[in-house]
């Protein structure tokens, strides 16, 4: 087999690492896409029976946007399994507690049940904001792009280019605004 070949052979087998933002994202239609990275189902190698996904390392998971009222009506369910230790946890209030597992859960229930499952969430790794480990960050070397773009804050947009956006009127100086 010449060099080329096993180059091409190995890069075909290898683990990728991605980097996926949620900030402002839906986390039900973003794991979708992760789903697709962990599976690795975008490789011309990929069998249901075949572990070649991919690391995701999503980050900012702290700024999820959830639609509509989902953060006081969507509840998470957890037994310990002891009589009596069923619990319903609403969203704003897991959220609160630890901002990564929204994110978590609902990547876990976009997998496909099977015995891979929980190998495959292994390579998720989730952080609440934009701070990665130095030896994750030297393995990343793809972006997946966001299903929505974010929006910029007026307060983060230059005086000068405040200034130059033009006007279509004019208030009087001595004008009142109630």
């Amino acid at each position: 087999m010449s060099l080329a070949r096993k180059g091409q052979h190995w890069g075909t087998f290898a683990r990728i690492w991605h980097v996926y933002d949620a900030k402002w994202q839906d986390p039900y239609k973003s794991a979708e896409i992760i789903k697709h990275y962990l599976l690795g189902t975008y490789k011309p190698i990929y069998h249901p029976l075949n572990n070649c996904g991919d690391h995701v390392v999503v980050i900012n998971s702290k700024e999820i946007a959830l639609c509509g009222d989902e953060w006081r009506k969507r509840v998470y369910f957890h037994h310990t399994t002891y009589h009596g230790g069923a619990t319903w946890t609403l969203a704003w209030e897991l959220h609160h507690k630890d901002p990564t597992l929204i994110v978590e859960k609902a990547v876990y229930r976009a997998l496909p049940k099977s015995l891979l499952r929980r190998h495959t969430m292994q390579r998720l790794h989730i952080f609440p904001d934009e701070k990665i480990p130095e030896d994750m960050l030297k393995n990343i070397s793809n972006q997946i792009k966001q299903l929505r773009t974010v929006p910029v804050q007026l307060n983060h947009i230059p005086r000068t280019e405040v200034d130059n956006f033009p006007q279509l009127l004019k208030y009087p100086k001595n004008y009142i605004l109630k």
